[in-house]
């Protein structure tokens, strides 16, 4: 059962933490363009990651969890699309609804959510198309 939890609630989870403690704290400042840390590159230009940024790259490593797992068959496959789905139905009520959701960050992690729900619908159709054996002719 624990497979069967959409990964993407975690970055729902953290930026709703993020956003209810740290954003009341700063002071109207957009917590989510904090520098995490920055690298000197050869070129000598220096590489800055944002907090949204990372939030970001976060989202994407478990959006390829996310495919990664909808290959699989069986009825556990379906619950799982179906908690991904609820997930995005989240990320969109609180986008609509939340003052503190209304940012861009939020709105790609959104966007991420959706495409977690299409490809994981898309690639269990496809895999389950391959897995129709017709006959034992061969």
């Amino acid at each position: 059962m624990l497979a069967n939890i959409p990964l993407m609630i975690i970055p729902f989870i953290v930026y709703n933490v993020i956003a209810l403690t740290i954003s009341a704290t700063a002071g109207g400042n957009d917590v989510w363009q904090n520098e995490m840390f920055s690298i000197g590159m050869l070129s000598g230009a220096t590489w800055v990651m944002t907090l949204g940024e990372l939030m970001i790259t976060l989202a994407l490593l478990l959006l390829f969890a996310e495919i990664i797992k909808s290959t699989r068959i069986g009825a556990s496959s379906i619950v799982d699309h179906l908690l991904s789905t609820f997930v995005f139905i989240a990320f969109l009520v609180e986008f609509l609804l939340v003052r503190s959701a209304v940012h861009s960050v939020f709105f790609i992690l959104m966007m991420i959510a959706l495409v977690d729900v299409v490809s994981g619908f898309s690639v269990s159709i496809r895999s389950a198309t391959r897995d129709v054996s017709i006959g034992d002719r061969f």
